[in-house]
């Protein structure tokens, strides 16, 4: 939507983890009114007509028919917690949310500079996502004990992606994206 930018480029006002998206890591999109190459957006939109909000969660009229039903698919990021996420802005407060994100945000640096053997973006930014700040914590506090720069990557991810596949267990939580099947052409 031309004109709409936004302070937090680490969530979105639907409740999307802007921050986390591989597609945002890779400079492919600014994020959440984050400038040029932001997409049209309805619920930018939405949010103008409703005085501007900062996330759905705090206009009035939340939760709205946008959020009757839970999305059952996922794009480049998982759709899964924005509800979730939406109820947290509004229980601790958005600077208090944000603080949480930007620990997220420097928790998938980490992985991706240090664990990801080039094929674990998407899956350390699910992990990063969906599970919760202390187990993200705990992965990484064991993977600096157990692992060297000098160790071979592929061993380093392999550890990685274990430790955070444990505690996606622990949780109850698949790190793969919901994709919406293909059509079948005849």
């Amino acid at each position: 939507m031309k004109d709409f930018v936004r302070e937090d480029l680490l969530l979105s006002l639907c409740g999307l983890c802007c921050g986390l998206c591989p597609m945002q890591l890779g400079g492919h999109c600014p994020g959440c009114g984050g400038g040029p190459g932001n997409q049209p957006c309805a619920i930018a939109r939405c949010s103008g007509e409703h005085g501007g909000v900062a996330y759905c969660s705090l206009c009035d009229e939340y939760p709205c028919r946008r959020y009757a039903q839970p999305e059952p698919f996922d794009s480049f990021i998982t759709h899964r917690n924005r509800r979730e996420n939406l109820a947290r802005v509004r229980e601790i407060g958005t600077a208090a949310f944000r603080a949480e994100q930007e620990e997220r945000r420097a928790a998938l640096d980490e992985l991706l500079a240090g664990y990801n053997d080039g094929r674990r973006k998407t899956f350390f930014c699910l992990a990063c996502n969906l599970l919760e700040c202390g187990e993200i914590r705990g992965a990484l506090a064991r993977l600096r004990e157990e692992t060297s720069p000098r160790q071979p990557l592929k061993e380093r991810a392999a550890l990685a992606v274990g430790l955070l596949e444990g505690a996606a267990a622990r949780q109850g939580v698949t790190l793969k994206l919901r994709r919406k099947p293909r059509e079948k052409r005849g």
